[in-house]
């Protein structure tokens, strides 16, 4: 399963059921993930975890 087909899915699944809502909360969830992923190891680090 590509993940083009997983957010085709998502997007069909919040078109049909009118849950719009959900869409920023996953965007958030997802660049908060992709910042601590991106400084692991980085001298930013110790300062991101502490927004934690």
């Amino acid at each position: 399963m590509s993940k083009l087909s997983i957010m085709a899915e998502f997007w069909e699944f919040l078109r049909v059921r009118k849950k719009f809502w959900l869409l920023p909360i996953v965007l958030v969830l997802g660049l908060l993930g992709a910042l601590i992923v991106l400084t692991q190891g980085s001298a930013v680090a110790p300062f991101i975890y502490t927004l934690f």
